[in-house]
């Protein structure tokens, strides 16, 4: 049980050289990285599922599934500040709440981020194909899907996996500068949506303003209200949480970590809110409600084809990018898992060259990649908001903690309201977790039953190792 219980004590210093990570990164690099997590496939796609579920009222959906996370993005900034530390969630519950707690964070975590990674890989996979179909070249199917699609494996998944891979091993910097780049180019794409789509806009479309209600209910066997869109519409905003495992490599993690979790979070918010007004304002709702390409759609509709086709060319850039950053944040959440000794500590180490953990680089992507190209991701992706859900719910409760057991200790970003705040967070969290299909909690509390019975494996063979 004193296993179980043990805190982590805060400090790089004690490391050696081999087991730390360079800080190359400014608060810039870390506003662009939480872009290019947050802003991927959810809005292009999540503002007609969104209004199918509420209505024009998918902008307060947009809005209030902002707050919860704003919420858990201020106690995200507080600790990160206060144990500057790459890992993440998994490293303040360490830090806070102890060992056992610190695994089940963990392990959620690496479940959300390779659910993300490899379901962003098959859909980066789909544009890509029907791109290649649109000038002429035609990939068979057997190696263009899985088994679960009537193919075989998934060859542009994997490839793409295999390419940011390559790119985080040569270097962060430069990884984050790439990032940067592609992450300003669909900025622009969205601002062109809203320059062309505005002159449309037309307010009687927000009318009805609220057709299903505020409150979650069954609307001909469907849940529909504002609150069931904004459970829809949470996926699309998580990702700044993987600014976090930066700690480490940030040039000066006191400045730098609050500007990036908090800044990311406020450009998205305020892209997705008014790219939401726009569209709805522009066309019924009901035209493109529902429809896997709203913002494409609603172009074409207006008789702007080649917009539209600008539109999804900007998607196809937007994936690798969230690739890039759920990737990056995983392969350091196993890094540290490593260095605590919590898994074999041949995986945490450094390239003396490129500063970047290369060995647990390449066994992330191999095991992401795997995914990729065979399992059917699209029946088990809410498993990935589960794990974020259990994570944000962890970060605001350290910061509860720490408020109460260490009042004085010196904060370099201090949460607003931090006891509505930190409440606010982790009731939010705990609402849409419990939003989640029934299945996703089965196979949730399955997932964490594995990882508990390795945990217990590996700590024997720990005390086991000490002992002889």
């Amino acid at each position: 049980m004193k296993n179980w219980m043990q805190r982590k004590a805060v400090g790089l210093d004690s490391l050696a050289s081999h087991h730390r990570l360079n800080p190359t990164l400014s608060w810039w690099h870390l506003v662009a990285l939480g872009v290019g997590a947050i802003v991927g496939t959810g809005i292009y796609t999540l503002v007609g599922v969104g209004a199918n579920l509420a209505g024009p009222a998918v902008t307060l959906s947009f809005l209030i599934a902002g707050a919860i996370c704003a919420c858990a993005a201020l106690a995200y900034a507080e600790v990160a500040t206060m144990i500057p530390a790459s890992g993440s969630a998994y490293t303040y519950s360490y830090v806070v709440l102890g060992e056992i707690i610190a695994w089940v964070v963990g392990w959620s975590l690496i479940l959300e981020y390779s659910l993300v990674v490899s379901a962003v890989a098959v859909g980066w996979s789909g544009y890509a194909v029907g791109f290649l179909h649109s000038i002429g070249l035609d990939l068979p199917l057997a190696m263009s899907a899985g088994p679960h699609a009537g193919g075989l494996i998934n060859i542009p998944a994997m490839l793409i996996v295999a390419v940011v891979a390559g790119l985080l091993a040569l270097g962060t910097k430069e990884s984050a500068t790439v990032n940067a780049i592609l992450v300003l180019v669909k900025i622009i794409a969205l601002l062109i949506f809203v320059v062309v789509a505005l002159p449309h806009f037309d307010a009687s479309h927000f009318k009805p303003f609220m057709p299903y209600g505020f409150a979650k209910h069954d609307v001909d066997g469907v849940q529909r209200g504002v609150m069931a869109a904004a459970a829809i519409i949470f996926f699309a905003f998580y990702g700044f949480d993987a600014i976090s495992t930066a700690a480490e490599e940030a040039k000066r993690p006191g400045r730098d970590l609050p500007i990036g979790i908090i800044g990311s979070l406020a450009v998205c918010t305020a892209v997705y809110v008014g790219v939401a007004a726009v569209a709805v304002g522009s066309m019924s709702y009901t035209v493109y409600a529902n429809s896997p390409e709203p913002l494409a759609l609603i172009l074409r509709q207006l008789g702007q084809g080649g917009t539209a086709a600008i539109i999804g060319a900007a998607a196809i850039i937007a994936l690798p990018t969230v690739i890039l950053a759920f990737l990056y944040g995983q392969s350091r959440i196993f890094f540290v898992m490593a260095r605590d000794g919590l898994l074999p500590a041949s995986l945490a180490k450094v390239n003396a060259r490129t500063g970047t953990p290369i060995r647990i680089t390449a066994l992330t992507a191999v095991i992401v990649a795997i995914l990729a190209g065979l399992v059917p991701l699209d029946q088990i992706a809410a498993l990935a908001n589960a794990g974020t859900l259990v994570a944000f719910m962890a970060v605001a409760t350290c910061m509860l903690v720490l408020r109460r057991r260490a009042p004085d200790e010196p904060r370099l970003f201090r949460s607003p309201l931090p006891w509505l705040v930190g409440p606010g967070a982790i009731i939010g969290c705990a609402y849409l977790f419990m939003s989640l299909p029934s299945q996703t909690h089965h196979f949730f509390l399955l997932w964490n039953a594995i990882g508990l019975v390795l945990y217990m494996v590996w700590i024997g063979r720990r005390s086991g190792a000490s002992a002889g």
